[in-house]
C-alpha cells in the first residue's frame, strides 16, 4: 500500500537522500513516485521488486494466450499441423 508521506518525494528531495531513499525501498519493498513541479515524474522501486512484477507480467501474458488458444479451439479456428506445416513447406520451399 503507498503511504503518500513517503511514497511520494520531489526529484529534489530524492538526489539529496538518494541513499535514505535506497534504504527505505529495501525495506518497505515500496516504489517511490518522483515529482518534478508538483506532478509524478518517475517511479522509482527496489531491483527485486522490479523483478516480481516483470515475473508476474510475464505469467500473466503467457495465461492470456492459452486462453485465447483454448478460445480459438472451442470456437473451431484452427487447422490441423500437418496442414500448417506443408503450407510452410510449399511457400520456403522446404523439400520433405
Amino acid at each position: 500500500m503507498l503511504d503518500i508521506t513517503k511514497d511520494i518525494q520531489s526529484l529534489t528531495t530524492f538526489r539529496r537522500q538518494s541513499s535514505d531513499f535506497i534504504k527505505q525501498l529495501k525495506k518497505t519493498k515500496r516504489p517511490v513516485i518522483l515529482t518534478v513541479n508538483g506532478k509524478p515524474a518517475a517511479v522509482v522501486q527496489d531491483a527485486g521488486a522490479y523483478q516480481r512484477l516483470l515475473d508476474i507480467a510475464a505469467r500473466a501474458d503467457a495465461e492470456e494466450g492459452i486462453r485465447q488458444g483454448l478460445e480459438d479451439v472451442a470456437n473451431g479456428r484452427t487447422r490441423p499441423a500437418k496442414e500448417v506445416f506443408d503450407e510452410i513447406r510449399r511457400k520456403y520451399a522446404i523439400p520433405r
